[in-house]
């Protein structure tokens, strides 16, 4: 057998082992180690994978905790869910002129009650409150409008607050702090708990006391109109200057329970 034929044969035989198994086609050569695999290039790309899994799992778990909290968020009962507020009404200027006309007799009831001390003067700042709200809500356009619309409510129900406790100091802690912490959220429910402890507490006063009478009496046909008011003013929204007279009735119920205070 030819020498250039044999050299070729040999040569094919070691491509073919060196396509099968390259770490086999060089053993034997003098110098040369062949190293199959290598353990660092192994164990990093283990320690990535870990690194990896762990990530996405932590990143799952806060996904999974924040749409618990989410949901059970959205299924809180009603009494822990803000107001809904109403931003009808003020259909034309001449109603919002008026609106805010009839705004500005809170502030003047405001600065005429009287002051002897810490509850009265945190009554009579709240009712100029209630009455700057009012003004800066029906004066208002745009998306701001009902966040002044939630401020009015917060403040006619602090005015409320202010005045059963000016009225009554032996109030019992605990509605007094459940009543501060619902009044962000449900101003109107609170509103409705400290008017009827006023009205409870103006009536026993009228019984004692002759000369309230007149004022109780006043107050009982301003307050009975104003709740009238402000059914008709929900239920007929597009009814004009229902609103001006509400407002007008609730300053007239108010300058009455300024005499309980006097």
């Amino acid at each position: 057998m030819p020498a250039f034929l044999l050299a070729t044969i040999l040569i094919d035989i070691m491509n073919r082992q060196s396509t099968t198994n390259p770490s086999k086609a060089l053993e034997g050569v003098h110098g040369i180690h062949v190293v199959p695999h290598s353990p660092f290039a192994l164990e990093e790309i283990t320690h990535q994978g870990d690194f990896s899994q762990s990530t996405c799992g932590n990143l799952v778990n806060r996904a999974n905790q924040q749409l618990l909290l989410q949901r059970a968020w959205e299924q809180r009962p009603g009494c822990l869910r803000p107001i809904r507020c109403c931003i009808n009404g003020d259909k034309h200027l001449a109603e919002t002129v008026a609106n805010v006309l009839t705004s500005l007799p809170f502030i003047a009831l405001g600065l005429q009650a009287p002051r002897k001390n810490l509850t009265t003067k945190m009554y009579a700042n709240s009712l100029i409150g209630v009455g700057v709200a009012s003004s800066l809500y029906h004066s208002s356009r745009g998306r701001i409008r009902k966040y002044l619309r939630w401020l009015d409510y917060t403040m006619i129900a602090t005015t409320t607050v202010c005045l059963s406790r000016a009225l009554r100091n032996e109030n019992p802690k605990l509605l007094m702090a459940a009543s501060a912490a619902l009044l962000p959220i449900k101003p109107l429910m609170v509103s409705v708990v400290h008017t009827g402890m006023m009205e409870v507490a103006f009536a026993k006063r009228a019984l004692k006391d002759p000369d309230l009478r007149m004022a109780h009496n006043l107050h009982k046909m301003s307050s009975l109109l104003g709740g009238v008011l402000f059914i008709a003013d929900d239920l007929f929204p597009s009814t004009p200057f229902i609103h001006a007279g509400w407002h007008i009735a609730a300053a007239v119920g108010v300058g009455t329970c300024n005499k309980l205070l006097e």
